[in-house]
């Protein structure tokens, strides 16, 4: 916390510092005996009539009265990393665009418009990497009119967390109605370490998602839109172990290589063959066809609930770099 020469707690942000991260100390029921003190960082995404926003790295906002603020300072923005490749926002989010494209998209200033008839909400989204090059409200009109056209919800995916990200449009969406529905994390990770962890035997590569590899996917009943989606990116590889003769694989994994970064998605395992190694055995074997073709960084995405997923990768040496959110409107 701040504090003044003279010791003691000081406040030194003001409504010019909206946009900005801080760290702020405030006292629950000032004037009581049994008042506590509570810190908040985040991004102060408004300071209205002597209330604060701050919506922090989780996306979730917090309200907090002027008149009880005793401390607050700003921060850097993106705090040094201890673990992990180097990498942006901006970079990353474009990364995974390329990795899940949708069968259609339009630019918006520097917003792309995607659709791909619903399959999943990252191919049916707006993906805002800067100004849509009008003002919200008439950005957003577009947004429902191009969507409204194909049948589909209008979505907005959004981060944050990280230097970059889209606090500030989180709040403005919030503040028209717009409502989070899911909400997940994007973590990166080096990728020597992760093909060293398994010899990778028995694991079988291909560039297409057959019907074997389909009747172990999680979205069943995968239509050719949806097998469209799956086989996109610069370089996708997909990844089974066998199971019984007749049975469907006893893992998956698919995997897109682009430049320096390899993507890991719809990694599945029998539940009755879990806790075996399976899932670390097919992504060691793609990890390594992603460094024999010059990928050294690693992510994938998991949300916010999968404990299960998050300890088996932070296991492997990921750590969360983002959230990002979808808010759709409220009719």
């Amino acid at each position: 916390m701040e504090i003044s020469a003279a010791g003691r707690l000081a406040v030194r942000i003001t409504t010019a510092d909206v946009g900005k991260r801080v760290s702020v100390r405030c006292l629950t029921e000032p004037g009581t005996a049994g008042g506590k003190f509570t810190d908040t960082v985040g991004v102060l995404t408004s300071w209205d009539a002597g209330v604060l926003l701050i919506t922090q790295k989780s996306g979730e906002s917090v309200r907090v009265d002027a008149s009880s603020l005793v401390a607050g300072k700003v921060v850097p923005a993106a705090p040094a990393r201890r673990r992990g490749p180097a990498a942006g926002y901006g970079e990353l989010a474009q990364v995974a665009s390329r990795a899940w494209r949708p069968l259609e998209s339009a630019r918006l200033g520097e917003w792309e418009l995607r659709a791909a008839a619903g399959f999943t909400r990252r191919a049916n989204s707006v993906l805002p990497l800067g100004s849509p090059g009008v003002p919200l409200d008439e950005a957003l009109d577009v947004v429902r009119r191009w969507y409204g056209e194909r049948g589909l919800p209008a979505y907005v995916q959004t981060a944050t967390g990280a230097e970059g990200t889209q606090e500030l449009l989180c709040a403005e969406l919030e503040g028209r109605g717009w409502v989070r529905e899911v909400t997940a994390e994007l973590w990166i990770g080096a990728l020597a370490p992760l093909a060293d962890r398994a010899e990778a035997e028995g694991v079988v590569l291909a560039r297409e998602a057959d019907e074997s590899w389909l009747a172990r996917y999680q979205r069943k009943g995968v239509s050719e839109v949806a097998l469209k989606v799956l086989t996109s990116g610069p370089s996708v590889w997909f990844a089974s172990v066998p199971g019984e003769p007749g049975e469907a694989p006893a893992a998956i994994g698919r995997c897109v290589v682009d430049g320096r970064w390899a993507g890991f998605a719809a990694v599945e395992v029998d539940p009755a063959r879990r806790r075996r190694g399976l899932a670390t055995l097919v992504m060691a074997a793609l990890a390594r066809r992603a460094l024999e073709e010059g990928a050294s960084a690693a992510w994938l995405q998991v949300e916010e609930h999968n404990a299960g997923a998050r300890a088996m990768y932070a296991g492997m040496g990921f750590a969360a770099h983002h959230a990002y959110h979808h808010y759709r409107e409220l009719p």
